[in-house]
């Protein structure tokens, strides 16, 4: 009877300790706020909420409430259109008093001038063709790697630019993730979780992107020059369309190296 009453005690912590923990030991439970407009105090829907640190997101409800996977001392990212994006620390009391609000300030845009028609079009199909710009990234594939490269216009050869666009980045991307180990796991996770592929598909500014990879924009930059992406894809793509872009390069890097 002792034995089992023992057997009973030892069960005990294991039952009121479930929840799962992250690498810092701390314990990872739902955590739940809402999302209002600093100046009006309104709920906002459809707020895109990113944790940080376990690589999670999701979006609030129509009444501003969300629901994330966080542990204290997490970094909770907030995007919305037309506000200024904010990051909040996750804390003790958050889960003690469980009525956080989560206020978001609107963005002032000064209206630029906007150019509708930057090339001079004559109507006559045959002739405005020509005098449209024309993009010389080129794209090539090599059997055996799942996606192409676009291998942009800094070398003088198609075979130069294929090997350069695989060769070139190894020590600067092995220098980038090779300390922050992390990072690529990280990679793999965001590439999982369709919250933040939304989001990122709708960003062109790369600041969520760096806030994700723990990055600067010069560093994105960097890799995608010595992968040799081209200049207009690296300023036009969206966020999402750069992190495919630093996975697959780093992925097949991987895979010719390791050969």
């Amino acid at each position: 009877m002792r034995r089992l009453l023992l057997i009973l005690l030892s069960l005990i912590p294991l039952l009121g300790f479930s929840q799962v923990e992250d690498v810092n030991n701390q314990e990872v439970k739902d955590f739940t706020a809402t999302v209002i407009n600093a100046q009006t105090e309104f709920p906002l829907e459809s707020v895109h909420v990113i944790n940080l640190n376990q690589v999670k997101g999701t979006i609030t409800n129509q009444n501003g409430r969300f629901t994330i996977p966080a542990a204290v001392n997490d970094t909770l990212y907030f995007s919305y259109l037309g506000f200024k994006t904010q990051k909040v620390r996750v804390t003790n009391d958050m889960f003690r008093f469980g009525n956080t609000e989560i206020a978001l300030t609107e963005l002032a845009y000064a209206l630029e001038e906007v150019i509708v028609t930057p090339y001079q079009l004559t109507g006559y199909l045959e002739i405005d063709v020509k005098n449209l710009p024309i993009n010389n990234a080129y794209q090539y594939s090599i059997s055996g790697l799942n996606t192409s490269y676009e291998a942009g216009n800094k070398s003088p050869s198609a075979v130069t630019k294929v090997l350069g666009a695989i060769l070139n980045p190894a020590d600067l991307l092995r220098n980038l993730f090779g300390k922050k180990p992390r990072q690529m796991r990280k990679l793999r996770q965001i590439k999982e979780d369709d919250n933040i592929r939304d989001l990122l598909a709708s960003k062109f500014d790369r600041e969520t992107l760096t806030e994700l990879l723990q990055l600067e924009k010069v560093d994105i930059e960097d890799i995608l020059n010595n992968c040799n992406y081209s200049k207009s894809f690296i300023k036009t793509a969206n966020d999402l369309q750069i992190l495919d872009a630093i996975s697959s390069c780093y992925e097949e890097y991987k895979v010719l190296n390791r050969n």
